[in-house]
């Protein structure tokens, strides 16, 4: 079992969308995927049409396996399940605080349904915390959504540091230029700087700014299954794949 997190410091750069495509794409490719919404929001659930779970609730989720697996919801797609949030995920780091082991904590919670899935995609909150620790260590490649912009390449380098002062390996980040938009020369400029300075970091792939994937909220489903020949879709597939090549070697 593969676990792939969808991460950003940074809210509103498409990482609940870039989940959401990865898992589907997982799917779609005939691995049996679990997406897991740790975003106390539950975006990722709501583009899925799956409710909030009601049961999961407080430190549940890192300590009682049965009840974790049985909030588990089928999705409208073959081989691709959810895992829902709710609003008291907000709470995950004074769980994980008084927990023994509480950096490594979810990496044990999601060994309960190892033998179930392929692949585990993670809809991460955009900070750094407790949680985004333990999301670090569990998974095998963080994936990481870059709008070309200033703030965007700083909070990209301020993960990189993350990971270097607390000795995480910095090969697990995958990072890919995200809304971009050709016609903006600072896009140019950002994505040319950041190429040069941790071009082994970051994908080829690059998804625009487009319709299809701001229209996600109204369709409630994911580019790849409503538009997946759009300029956008084929750069989520683009994504995904070599992704998952990457992991691969």
């Amino acid at each position: 079992m593969q676990i792939i997190a969808c991460y950003s410091n940074k809210g509103g750069v498409g990482k609940t969308a870039t989940a959401v495509n990865v898992a589907y794409a997982a799917a779609a490719s005939g691995r049996r995927t679990l997406l897991c919404d740790l975003d106390p929001q539950g975006a990722s659930g709501f583009y899925f049409r799956v409710k909030p779970s009601k049961k999961l609730t407080e430190a549940r989720f890192f300590e009682d396996e049965e009840r974790l697996t049985r909030a588990i919801r089928a999705s409208d797609y073959e081989n691709l399940d959810i895992l829902p949030a709710n609003m008291s995920f907000r709470d995950f780091d004074v769980f994980l605080s008084r927990m023994k082991d509480g950096r490594s904590r979810l990496k044990k919670a999601l060994k309960a349904v190892k033998g179930d899935y392929d692949l585990i995609v993670l809809d991460c909150p955009p900070n750094i915390s407790m949680l985004s620790e333990n999301v670090f260590r569990a998974a095998d490649a963080v994936l990481v959504p870059v709008i070309p912009t200033t703030l965007s390449q700083r909070t990209f380098e301020q993960l990189l540091e993350f990971f270097a002062e607390h000795e995480l390996p910095a090969k697990k980040i995958h990072g890919f230029f995200s809304m971009v938009q050709g016609s903006k020369s600072l896009h140019g400029e950002v994505i040319a700087q950041m190429l040069a300075a941790h071009g082994k970091r970051l994908l080829s792939a690059q998804v625009p700014f487009a319709s299809e994937v701001e229209r996600m909220g109204v369709n409630r489903a994911p580019v790849l299954a409503t538009a997946p020949n759009s300029v956008a879709g084929r750069a989520c597939q683009a994504v995904f794949d070599e992704l998952m090549a990457r992991v691969a070697r």
